[in-house]
């Protein structure tokens, strides 16, 4: 490595984040996506003194000691506990930079939910320059996830995107590097996962943790019949007799389960296709109906909009990581970054 390669590896630093309800994760410039980890933090309640993050604090989830506590600091897409969530980003910021001295704070474009107010907004601000950010972009995270997906957001044609996350479902009409108009609800995958929960309760009167319920979603959910039906095995404590117990179930009560916030999400689509204006709205029917975010990857999602809506439907080639990518891709682009970024 020659020295201005090694001074530049020391003093440009820039950072995209996608700072999300269920996955934070880290785009370092010039070498990609460094950080993909949950938004967990486990922290002891007695000394303050913080246990694990991401990964690991994951793994610990319903499995810690009464001092010991499991801490989702971002919740429907915006910060629940602001001192949590600002540990949890510098954690990660210098787990991206791999623990080296740098000469320059870092620029930190971050993604967030369309929805979210200006105090929210303000809020997911001040933990970045909290986090030793030197300058802090903040972008709506459809617009990022178009950037991501490669659409052509600079051109006078309407683009849908449907960003799924965890906390939230995003949709946007984008045209000439802005936002015609934006629809959010804050259903999304979380609430599939709580779904699952009070179903096998209710039915089978057994108790599951949320770790438990996000696999039983992955493996068996699904928003509209499966090609072949599939079953699980599934573990919790049977709430009568207090005893652990097994259950088999399927797809079919799995997406039983699930209908309500598929159908919520729908209808947001719904909406959104419904207050489109109609010179936009021929562009969607030509282009179709872009799906990002991890509650995309949902088993036939993308079948169960195509019949509702009777329009094209596609999912981004990476869908977990379209907005920290478009968020990244914007770093090379200062002014267009300058013009789509919010204040």
């Amino acid at each position: 490595m020659n020295l201005w390669s090694w001074i530049k590896d020391r003093l440009f630093c820039d950072l995209a984040v996608d700072l999300g309800t269920a996955n934070t994760l880290v785009y370092l410039k010039g070498r990609g996506i460094v950080v993909q980890e949950p938004s967990i933090v486990v922290i002891n309640k007695q000394t303050g003194k913080i246990e694990a993050v991401g990964n690991r604090a994951k793994e610990m989830l319903g499995k810690t000691p009464n001092n010991v506590v499991a801490i989702k600091p971002m919740r429907d897409g915006v910060i629940a506990d602001f001192e949590i969530a600002e540990r949890m980003l510098d954690y990660f910021i210098k787990q991206a930079m791999n623990n080296r001295g740098f000469l320059l704070r870092p620029r930190i474009v971050i993604g967030i939910p369309t929805g979210i107010t200006q105090v929210e907004r303000r809020a997911v601000k001040d933990v970045a320059l909290r986090a030793k950010a030197s300058e802090v972009y903040i972008v709506e995270q459809p617009m990022a996830a178009a950037v991501g997906a490669e659409l052509p957001i600079s051109e006078p044609t309407g683009n849908m995107i449907v960003d799924i996350g965890g906390g939230t479902t995003d949709i946007a009409v984008i045209s000439l590097n802005g936002v015609v108009f934006n629809h959010s609800i804050r259903t999304a995958s979380n609430e599939m996962d709580e779904a699952i929960v009070q179903y096998l309760k209710k039915k089978y009167n057994l108790l599951i943790g949320e770790k438990t319920a996000e696999q039983v979603k992955i493996q068996l959910g699904s928003a509209y019949p499966l090609d072949e039906s599939l079953t699980m095995e599934i573990k919790g404590r049977d709430l009568r007799e207090g005893i652990p117990r097994t259950i088999v179930v399927d797809d079919q009560e799995i997406r039983e389960a699930i209908e309500e916030v598929v159908t919520a999400i729908i209808n947001a689509v719904r909406i959104a296709l419904e207050r489109t204006p109609p010179e936009l709205s021929a562009d969607i029917i030509d282009r179709g109906i872009i799906l990002t975010g991890g509650g995309s990857l949902l088993k036939n999602l993308d079948k169960r909009i195509r019949e509702e809506t009777q329009l094209p439907v596609f999912i981004t080639e990476d869908p977990l990581t379209s907005v920290v990518m478009g968020a990244g891709r914007l770093l090379d682009d200062i002014e267009l970054l300058k013009k789509i970024s919010l204040e």
